[in-house]
C-alpha cells in the first residue's frame, strides 16, 4: 500500500442504480444501498458510473441519481460523479451540474463516438478542469470508449494540477504499474483500479485505492481486504481477494448477453436477494436475469457466506 496520502483513496465502490419494473429510479433501494455501503467501511462513493448505468440514463434520471446518492451520503463520504460523455463541452454541462447538487469531484473519460487525436484529449482534460471548480479524474476505460490513455499525458497532466487521479478500468496492468511508479512523486494524486480480482496486487504495486463494482454486494468483503492490505498482512489480503474472486463468478450467471448486461446484472441480482434493492431490473435493451441465472447468483452467494 502506498504511503502517500490523496484525498480521494482507498474503498470507493461505483454505486448501482436499483430501478423499479418501469424503467424509473427506484429511490428508496438506492437509499438503502448506499446506507448498506457506508455501513460496510467504504471511504467514499461513485455515482453514475459504468456500474450506475450512466450510459442507460436520461438527464434527468442521472440528476435524480446524483441527487439520492449525496443526499443519502450526507457528507460522511466524498461523492464521486461521473459525467461522461462524448465531447467536451457536453461533461463541462454535465459537471456543473454535479458540482450544484453536491458532488465532491468529478470523472470524464475521454472523448468517444467522434474520432480524437491525443493532442485533442489532452485539450479535453485540461478544458474540463478549467471550466469546473471540482477536482477532476480521468477514466481510462478502453473497451468502451476506444482509447487508452497515455501514461505519460496522465502524469503531465496531474503534475499540472489538471488531474486529481485517474480511475483505470483499462486491463493493462503494465501500464498501471508505471503509472503507480509516476505517481509516486505525486503526493496527492490517486490512482485507483477498477480490477475486482486482483485489487491485493494493485495494492501491493502502488494503487491508493479501489472502485469495484462487486464492492456493491461485498463491501465488508473489499474493506476487510483494503484493511489487510494496508497493515502489510498480504496473506490476509490474498485470502480475502481468493473469497471475492469466487464471488465475482456472479457475473458469468448470464450466457448469451454482452458483458455489460451480464455484469450488472449479475451485482443487482445479488443485491436483489441479499434483500439491498427490490429488483434487479435493467436498463432497456439489457435483460435482467432469469429464474435459472438467479439460482445460479443464489449458490455462488450462498458458498461465500452472504445468504
Amino acid at each position: 500500500m502506498t504511503l502517500r496520502q490523496p484525498r480521494f483513496a482507498g474503498l470507493v465502490p461505483p454505486v448501482v442504480t436499483p430501478l423499479t419494473a418501469d424503467g424509473r429510479i427506484d429511490t428508496a433501494s438506492l437509499e438503502r444501498l448506499v446506507g448498506f455501503l457506508l455501513e460496510g467501511g467504504v471511504d467514499g462513493l461513485f455515482a453514475l458510473g459504468s456500474s450506475s448505468e450512466t450510459a442507460y440514463l436520461t438527464e434527468d434520471q442521472r440528476t435524480q441519481v446524483l441527487e439520492v446518492v449525496v443526499k443519502a451520503a450526507a457528507g460522511r463520504v466524498p461523492v464521486i460523479a461521473g459525467c461522461i460523455e462524448t465531447t467536451t463541452n457536453r461533461v463541462i454541462e454535465r459537471a456543473r451540474t454535479a458540482r450544484e447538487l453536491g458532488a465532491d469531484a468529478v470523472v470524464a473519460t475521454a472523448p468517444f463516438y467522434t474520432r480524437t487525436h491525443p493532442a485533442e484529449i489532452e485539450r479535453h482534460f485540461r478544458q474540463i478542469a478549467a471550466a469546473v471548480d471540482l477536482p477532476l479524474f480521468a477514466y481510462d476505460i478502453p473497451v468502451c470508449v476506444h482509447t487508452k490513455l497515455d501514461t505519460g499525458m496522465l502524469l503531465r497532466l496531474a503534475a499540472d494540477g489538471v488531474l486529481a487521479g485517474v480511475k483505470d478500468s483499462s486491463g493493462d496492468d503494465g501500464a498501471f504499474r508505471y503509472l503507480c511508479l509516476g505517481a509516486a512523486e505525486l503526493p496527492g494524486f490517486a490512482v485507483l483500479t477498477g480490477h475486482e480480482v486482483v485489487v491485493d496486487a494493485m495494492l501491493l504495486g502502488g494503487a491508493d485505492g479501489v472502485v469495484p463494482g462487486l464492492g456493491n454486494v461485498d463491501p465488508h468483503g473489499y474493506r476487510r481486504l483494503a484493511d489487510a492490505a494496508a497493515a502489510g498482512d498480504w496473506a490476509a489480503a490474498r485470502a480475502e481477494q481468493d473469497r471475492l474472486a469466487r464471488l465475482f463468478e456472479i457475473v458469468r450467471a448470464a450466457t448469451d448477453t454482452s458483458g455489460t448486461a451480464a455484469g450488472l446484472g449479475g451485482f443487482k441480482t445479488a443485491l436483489m436477494l441479499r434483500g439491498i434493492i427490490a429488483s434487479n431490473a435493467m436498463s432497456a435493451p439489457m435483460l435482467p436475469l432469469d429464474e435459472q441465472q438467479t439460482a445460479e447468483v443464489r449458490r455462488v452467494l450462498e458458498r461465500a457466506g452472504l445468504l
